[in-house]
């Protein structure tokens, strides 16, 4: 059979220009910046192995219903198309089913848009059962209303971006077998939503502090987490170089365990069908007791990369969670970049390959967990109120007066939330004639 010359084979890589529309509607969204959101798209072009010969930028009040970017302009892309001789076309925003088959048939190359290259560099990064499942079920709930905009993507030789994941044979079948397919993907979810909730529940039970780290994707999250707790996890200067969560204990100084989850970089106009299928791996930052957020404070785009940190962790209802605001990558920042990070609030400015740096950010972790210093009168016969004393926390210091002992305690702040009230109440009681009852009961 005759190739065409936008055809994919094994050596013929796929080569793209990158097309931008700017509408008023983007305009008014404060995340929004269309030279870094282009920017970023090729970046993600590049993360699928595509190469990028050319980006064009349309501006208009609304997108086309029929063309997107508008005849006019459509001509103009497949003029360029043929200059550089490309045989893909990934647009910056969502299309509908008929956009891209009229694209596609206009402009006789692959149409890809945002979301599919994002759900195909997904596919590509999931290796755990639970990650697999979750790209194929956003994958399919993607693609499912654009079937019929789509036919001649699904028949392309030799696979590519679009077609990784489900597979050609599962997309070319009818929507009622894609439904069934969809279903059944849930069903499986549901079971491993099951089993992580069990593990979430033991943990709790035990009594060990979750932390979670999110961020944008590149911030360096992975990284930190590998210096922190030496764990055995992919790390590289790309977007999305790790999708699937990986949680692993770290020992404090003062001897408290806790779990450190590395969750999924988020990213501008992530898409829904992903979050949604992802929401049972994101709501491990929902779950955690502390969250740190990690940003990439080398880049030029940091106050928008934590805005869309901001607005998912909102989304999943963990905005209000305590947080620590780490300042990875200060090594790579310049003066200026530095005298604009935050100088308010929780937050840490740091470079993860620093030993210092990782030094602080553990004592940082320590002192919001355990909480702060507390004193104890306990009379000396008392060893079962003694041994709550060391239950709740770490003992920086005690000795003996008269008949009772006097204990230093750095507490540990969700032991405390629990019983410290039969500590305060007893050291209460205790309180000499003329004191202000309690005062001895706690000191910070």
């Amino acid at each position: 059979m005759k190739k065409t010359s936008h055809e994919i084979t094994p050596d013929h890589q796929e080569r793209a220009v990158v097309v931008s529309l700017v509408t008023q509607e983007l305009k008014r969204e404060e995340t929004y910046d269309p030279d870094y959101s282009l920017a970023e798209l090729i970046r993600l072009a590049e993360t699928a192995n595509v190469e990028v010969l050319g980006t064009m930028t349309q501006k208009k009040e609304y997108a086309d219903s029929k063309w997107f970017i508008g005849k006019g302009k459509a001509q103009e892309l497949k003029e360029l198309l043929e200059e550089k001789g490309a045989n893909t076309a990934i647009f910056d925003q969502e299309l509908s089913g008929a956009q891209v088959r009229n694209l596609e048939q206009f402009l006789d190359v692959k149409i890809i848009d945002r979301t599919q290259l994002i759900l195909d560099i997904f596919a590509g990064r999931a290796k755990t059962r639970e990650g697999i499942i979750q790209v194929e079920l956003a994958q399919l709930s993607y693609l499912l209303p654009r079937l019929s905009g789509h036919g001649k993507n699904l028949s392309r030789l030799g696979g590519g971006i679009g077609t990784r994941g489900p597979g050609e044979s599962k997309l070319e079948t009818d929507r009622r077998h894609i439904r069934d397919r969809i279903s059944e993907l849930k069903r499986q979810l549901q079971e491993v939503v099951k089993h992580r909730t069990l593990h979430r529940e033991r943990r709790k039970k035990t009594g060990v502090f979750q932390v979670a780290l999110v961020g944008y994707t590149n911030a360096g999250k992975s990284t930190l987490l590998r210096q922190l707790t030496q764990a055995d996890v992919y790390v590289e200067n790309q977007l999305f170089a790790t999708l699937d969560p990986t949680s692993r204990s770290l020992k404090l100084p003062s001897g408290l365990e806790i779990v450190l989850t590395d969750t999924v970089g988020f990213i501008q106009n992530l898409p829904h069908d992903l979050v949604a299928a992802f929401r049972a791996t994101l709501e491990e930052a929902n779950e955690a007791d502390l969250i740190l957020h990690v940003v990439d404070s080398s880049t030029e785009m940091m106050t928008i990369q934590m805005k869309v940190v901001d607005e998912v962790l909102e989304e999943l209802g963990a905005h209000g969670k305590d947080r620590i605001t780490v300042f990875n990558k200060i090594d790579l920042c310049t003066p200026e970049q530095l005298e604009m990070l935050m100088t308010e609030g929780d937050y840490l400015r740091i470079s993860a390959y620093r030993e210092e740096d990782l030094g602080r950010l553990i004592d940082a972790l320590e002192k919001h967990l355990m909480g702060d210093s507390r004193t104890y009168r306990i009379p000396a016969d008392k060893g079962d109120v003694i041994s709550l004393v060391y239950r709740v926390g770490e003992v920086l210091e005690n000795e003996v007066d008269g008949s009772d002992m006097l204990f230093k305690v750095r507490v540990n702040n969700k032991e405390f939330d629990k019983i410290g009230y039969m500590l305060a109440a007893y050291d209460s009681a205790r309180a000499p004639q003329g004191e202000n009852r309690g005062e001895t009961s706690e000191h910070v």
